[in-house]
């Protein structure tokens, strides 16, 4: 049980001095006065002088072996991006491999702020041993994570990622039942397109998301080659207007990206209580376009935001997704108010939570208590007034990396001072530089 004391505490009341937070088994228990909740009877006091603490960020959707290949075939067209990092690089790796790339990947977004991870993923070179690796690395650092298992079968791909219907079911059932008891914990199935994942893979997985009462996620209308793909494939329907033609638009649907849905469309997915994660550095990386994201609120659409891929983005920060996200629409709409600091704010937070099935991304009695604490001496956060009006639009479009300087996951401190408390920076290094040694040299870069 741990009291912490802020500068500053976001609450839904918006920004407030003299408040503190009471933490107990990795919930926040109690808002209240600063000075009253210090006398609480064998309270840990954690004072963050000069700090604004706010939820955690939620990072909904990440790849994040592909930290590995960052630099890697840049400015390419997607499919030559693709087959020159992902598909070349991936059957490479070993579990090993899988863990450092997991670990680096989230120890990089854990100092920028994030505090739960939406993990897309698909590298089964070991089956559920390469999950297992994964989920052993978000475990060793501290961070939360849903395990958004991705249910992959198109024979073009590595074979590493693909999986027959059946052992995609049972592999992501038996995962979901080992973790359901874990509060840090969350496993969700993901047919991976409609590219990758036959019609029937796609059905499976809407099947079971249904059976184990979770989200299904799924990438959708990402790239111009997918519309016209599916439009072939499937009598002129485009993709949404196939998934609604089988029977799997429905509040369990999370699509990312979303880039080329028809107005139509977006108006079927709002109606029928489908989310959105959205990834606007990752759009504008591989050039795929931009996601009319106001039309998306109007239809009701919850959105969240993801960093995606950090070998196409190539950063791994929800605050810079927050900025992208509102500056990239109102540059399309030329409309200054289409998408204000609150709303992407919330995208990065509190929806993003929803999405993954936790019970978090805002401070508030009840919620999970995953914090973020940023300086509002570092120069990005200035200057802040009296009225603390400046605050949320300070976070949204200027902060820097340098500001977050201290990151609470389920009342644990994982990032103090803005270094990691859990694993040891140096060895991350290491172990990042040991497997690129591996993987550069052929010779050495089997999968065993």
């Amino acid at each position: 049980m741990n009291v912490i004391i802020p500068e500053l505490l976001y609450t839904k009341n918006g920004f407030e001095r003299n408040r503190a937070v009471l933490v107990q088994d990795g919930k926040i228990a109690k808002i209240g006065e600063a000075e009253t909740l210090r006398k609480t009877p064998g309270a840990e006091i954690r004072t963050l002088p000069r700090q604004v603490l706010v939820p955690g960020t939620v990072n909904a959707h990440s790849h994040n072996f592909q930290i590995l290949l960052r630099g890697i075939a840049a400015d390419r067209p997607f499919l030559e991006w693709r087959d020159r990092s992902l598909y070349y690089y991936s059957p490479k790796m070993s579990l090993e491999d899988t863990y450092n790339g997991a670990l680096f990947a989230f120890a990089e977004m854990m100092k920028r702020g994030v505090t739960c991870v939406g993990e897309f993923f698909y590298l089964h070179n070991f089956g559920t041993d390469s999950d297992e690796a994964v989920l052993k690395a978000a475990r060793d650092l501290g961070l939360r994570i849903g395990l958004v298992r991705t249910m992959y079968d198109w024979t073009g791909a590595p074979s590493g990622y693909v999986e027959s219907i059946e052992t995609a079911v049972s592999s992501t059932r038996a995962l979901h039942r080992k973790y359901q008891a874990d509060p840090m914990v969350s496993v969700l199935p993901a047919p991976h397109s409609l590219h990758a994942a036959s019609t029937d893979m796609v059905l499976a997985g809407h099947e079971l998301a249904a059976e184990l009462g979770t989200k299904f996620h799924m990438h959708v209308s990402e790239e111009r080659f997918e519309v016209e793909q599916v439009k072939k494939e499937h009598g002129g329907m485009t993709p949404l207007e196939y998934l609604d033609h089988i029977g799997v638009v429905d509040d369990s649907l999370v699509i990312i990206h979303g880039v080329w849905l028809t107005p139509e469309e977006i108006d079927t997915l709002g109606v029928k209580g489908g989310s959105l994660i959205y990834c606007p550095s990752s759009n504008m990386f591989l050039a795929d376009g931009i996601t009319d994201i106001p039309h998306m609120m109007k239809a009701g659409v919850k959105i969240a935001l993801g960093a995606d891929g950090a070998c196409g983005n190539n950063r791994i920060s929800v605050f810079e997704e927050m900025r992208m996200c509102s500056l990239l629409q109102k540059a399309k709409t030329c409309d200054a108010l289409c998408v204000n600091y609150q709303q992407t704010f919330e995208m990065g937070t509190a929806n993003g939570s929803d999405l993954l099935g936790f019970h978090g991304g805002r401070i508030e009695e009840g919620f999970d208590a995953d914090f973020t604490g940023i300086d509002l001496d570092d120069f990005s956060m200035m200057p802040v007034s009296d009225s603390l009006e400046q605050v949320m639009p300070n976070i949204v479009y200027s902060l820097e990396p340098t500001a977050v300087r201290t990151v609470m996951v389920g009342g644990r401190t994982t990032v103090l001072n803005g270094v990691i408390q859990t694993v040891d920076e140096e060895e991350i290094r290491e172990r990042v530089r040991d497997t690129m040694r591996r993987l550069d040299e052929p010779e050495r870069g089997g999968t065993s």
